[in-house]
Order: C-alpha cells, then structure tokens, then sequence
C-alpha cells in the first residue's frame, strides 16, 4: 500500500509525563497496528440522527438488496468462498489495514495528502509568485496549496460527507436488516470481527466512495491514486465474510450520492474568492481609516501577497455567517502602547534564549510547510480517540465531523480577524525578533494556532470528558508554543483561546440537538 508522502503520522503515547496524549514523530518508528474496530450494533436510531447537508436521507436512493433466496445472493456468498481460498498473506495483511475503520484510514489519508501538498510556491526568478491553477492541477506549482485554512475546510467536507452517507446508510440497514454473509454461510469465515450490524448498504463501502468524490475534488492530481485506494479498500472488504457485493454496489452509490450533495455546498462557500489579493488591500485601507498606524506586512523576500485574505468570508458549519464579526475578538493593544510593549520585551527573552521544554513544545505544535496543519493535527487527536474508544463507524463519523467543522469556522473566524486588524508579526517590529518556526505569510491577531486548537479541544472535551483535562492542557501548549516560537504576541493567543472556544461551544450546541447519545 504505496503512500503518495514519506510524512509519518503521530504516534499514540498514553501516560507521558507532559501529561499529553501524543507524541510528536520522529523517523524512528512507523504506524502503530491497530485493533479491528467493531462494531456492537447498538444505534439503531442512528438513521434519525441530523445530518449536516443531506437532509432527510429517507429521500436518497436505496434500492432493496437481493432476497436471500434469490440466484444474485448465493452467487455473491459462493464468490466469498472462492476469494477465502485464495487469499494470501498480503491480502490478510490489507484486510487488517483497513480493519481499524475506514473512517480511520480515510481521514489518515487525507492528512497525509495535506502534508505533501502543504508546500508554498516559490518565487520566480522576476520575484513574483506562481499561483496554483485548479484548471491544471499537476503542473508547477501543484493545485491545492493545502495551507490551514485550506486543510480545514477540506477536512470538514470529507467528515461532513462521510457522517451524513453514514446517517443515510444505518437508516438502510435497520429498514433491510441483512445479516452478515458469515452468519448465513458456514462456508465463510469472518475474517474481521463478528457483529449483529445489518450489512446493507456497506459502512466501509459508503465512507470509501464519500472519501473518493470528496478527496478527488480536493486533490484533482491525486486521483489515480485515491481511485486504487478506494478499489483496494472495496476489493478486500469481500474478503472478509461480512459483506457480500451487493452490500458494496449499494454502499458505494450511497456515499457517492451525498458526498456530490455535500460538494455541491462547496461551490458556493466563498472560497473561490478567498485567495483574491485585491481583499488584502481592502483590509489595509480599511485598518488604517479605523485608525491603525501600523499595519501587517509580508516579510517574505520577496514579498508575497498574504494568505487568503478571504477566507474569513467563509460560510461556516455550525453557525450562521452574519455571527462572524459578533466572534471578532476586541481591538488588540495599539502598536506602541505599554500592553504592546509588555507583550515585544517577553518575545525579546524568548527569542534570545529558550529552554530544552520550550524548545520542544514550539518544535512539537510547529505544524509548518510538510506537515499536514493545526487543523490536520487536531483530526488526528480526534481520529486517534474514537479508535481508542472503540467507537463505531458513525458514532466516529459523528465525532470526526463535529470536530472539523468546529476547526473549520475557527479558521474562518480566526482569518476574519487577521484581515480586520492587519496586525504585525512581531519581526516586522523589531527585527532581532528571530523565530525558531519559521514566520506565517498572513497578519498576527489573533493566533489561529490558539483559535484551531481551543475549538478542537472544547468539542473533544465534550465527546470525551475523561480526557478533557489533557485536551484542554494540549490546547493551551499549542497556543503557547507560538509564543515560544516568537512569531505570537502573548494576546494574540490568549484572544485565540477565548474565540476558538466560543466556535467549538457552537458546535457542542449542535451535537446536543442532532439525535444522537453523547
């Protein structure tokens, strides 16, 4: 299973003496084994639960499965027995792979694409910057340029897509009730773990084929790729005597249906316009006349136009976009001020001298070019806790979903802030002001490390209180980290916290209400 990036993935690490619950990745050990998620069967209301686009999925298109005395259905268990026979070490070894959740591995994939494509272009030799074309996404420089706000947006749509297919799929499965081909063949035998679920539509097939429509429009190069991903993981799936392939076809078209109804959202979203550098200078003219007598400049040499200066314009998730600027954090201290002065002579300390621990947390959250994000970080504390906790694939989804959009409207939220007060960086205001992480392309106020992380802990905390106080003590050391790093001012992450929790409440408000048990 060839991976399209040599990036690493954390490592899970429980009971470190930081008191946190993962540890940052080195090139010294490779991905954990996993255990097989399974399934108890237990939400069979999960079909009522509120989706986030689809609506009311009794409307989608379920076509009724084969009678279990029909010609097509012994055919399909016959098939079954024929692959067992032929299996292989390899095929045992991807069946395994797969069998920790495909809502696991989908979003593992997705990170990792993020990484790889987390890359800024470089200058041309005149000093301007080539601009990655949607319309040909494989030339130089590669379509997307998956950058926080970037990664957080497509990590909504893939978990948002996936959730609502899966809403739509237990609402099949409890309406048809078809057992596994196990427990209706003594000839197969239940490579993955036996469960009572009802196979039709397949939840595997339904995450795989959402994943594959929402990943190809976010990654357009990268299809080749996601497409053998999808077909090994649907291939081997009939390998393991639960699913026959019906449950498959019926899955598969499922998951496509709502991922095209939750893509057509994203036609519309606003970030088309997000990258438009004519707002940068919008944002500008409009500090300045609210009485700014500094304002954010690119340091990059040469200079490079600011980071989707738009993208606070964004439609967000879990709240209406007229709430937007009610979020904005307060004015920040006036450049000059005795409050600004405090914060400059606490980064001159930090910039001059740092300990091993603070050192280490700036280099741990640093989240930079090659990794996939904050946002993409916080889908892997989150996807690394429902497999831990063994949750199903929909109560997974559930939680993955309201975990990305929370992360999602904290990027928007946090983008509308940096453009509203154009505030400098640190360095830009005295230069000796050197980081260890290299300096972000986009204006100080707030933090959106700050902003990400608090909204991403505070919906965590809610799915998993036994693991609130560790999710809240990594928020606060990520949001820290920048400060460590010297490229936040220490109000910058401070206001970040308090905003990205007001986002992430929006989102524990929403899963109060959806349905479903917490």
């Amino acid at each position: 299973m060839k991976s399209p990036t040599n990036f690493i993935p954390f490592l899970v690490l429980l009971g470190t003496t930081t008191g946190l619950l993962f540890s940052g990745c080195t090139a010294a050990y490779e991905e954990p084994r996993y255990d097989a998620l399974i399934d108890s069967g237990k939400d069979s209301d999960g079909g009522t639960w509120k989706t986030f686009v689809a609506g009311d999925v009794r409307k989608l298109t379920i076509p009724e499965p084969p009678s279990a005395t029909s010609p097509t259905y012994l055919q399909e268990l016959n098939r079954i027995v024929e692959l067992q026979a032929k299996a292989s070490p390899q095929d045992l070894d991807t069946l395994n792979w797969w069998a920790a959740g495909a809502v696991f591995r989908w979003n593992g994939i997705a990170r990792e694409l993020a990484a790889q494509y987390n890359l800024p272009p470089k200058n041309k030799p005149d000093g301007s910057y080539p601009v990655p074309d949607a319309t040909k996404p494989c030339d130089t420089p590669r379509f997307p340029f998956a950058n926080p706000p970037y990664t957080s947006r497509l990590l909504a749509y893939l978990n948002v897509a996936q959730y609502d297919a899966l809403v739509a799929g237990w609402q099949a499965k409890y309406r048809f009730r078809r057992p596994p081909a196990s427990k209706v063949d003594v000839r197969i035998k239940a490579l993955r773990p036996a469960t009572d679920l009802p196979t039709y539509p397949s939840e595997d097939a339904i995450v795989a084929a959402a994943s594959l429509e929402i990943l190809k429009a976010m990654f357009p190069c990268e299809v080749p790729y996601l497409e053998h991903k999808a077909a090994e993981h649907l291939r081997i799936l009939t390998l393991g005597g639960r699913f026959i392939a019906s449950d498959l076809e019926a899955g598969a078209a499922l998951g496509k249906e709502v991922a095209t109804l939750v893509l057509s959202r994203s036609r519309n979203d606003g970030m088309r316009s997000a990258g438009n550098p004519q707002l940068e200078q919008q944002a500008i003219q409009q500090a300045r006349a609210a009485g700014a007598t500094v304002v954010w400049e690119s340091q990059d040499k040469p200079l490079r136009p600011g980071m989707l200066p738009g993208f606070g314009l964004l439609e967000p998730w879990n709240f209406d976009k007229s709430r937007v600027a009610s979020l904005r954090p307060a004015e920040p201290p006036a450049v000059g001020s005795p409050a600004f002065e405090k914060n400059m002579e606490e980064l001159r300390v930090y910039a001059h001298k740092l300990t091993r621990e603070q050192h280490r947390i700036a280099s741990f959250w640093s989240d930079g070019p090659g990794s996939y994000t904050p946002p993409g970080h916080w889908n892997r504390i989150a996807a690394d806790l429902c497999q831990q906790g063994g949750l199903s694939e929909l109560r997974s989804a559930r939680a993955m979903a309201l975990t990305a959009t929370a992360v999602a409207d904290a990027g928007i939220t946090c983008w509308d802030a940096k453009y509203h007060y154009m505030y400098p960086r640190p360095f830009q205001m005295d230069s000796k002001i050197r980081t260890v992480v290299g300096l972000p392309n986009f204006p100080a106020y707030t933090s959106g490390h700050s902003t990400f992380s608090a909204a991403g802990a505070t919906v965590l905390s809610w799915l998993f209180p036994e693991k609130a106080g560790s999710l809240e003590a990594m928020a606060k050391e990520a949001s820290e980290s920048r400060i460590y790093g010297t490229i936040h001012y220490r109000f910058d992450c401070e206001e970040g916290l308090v905003a990205g929790r007001k986002v992430g409440a929006f989102a524990v408000e929403r899963a109060r209400l959806d349905g479903a048990p917490r």
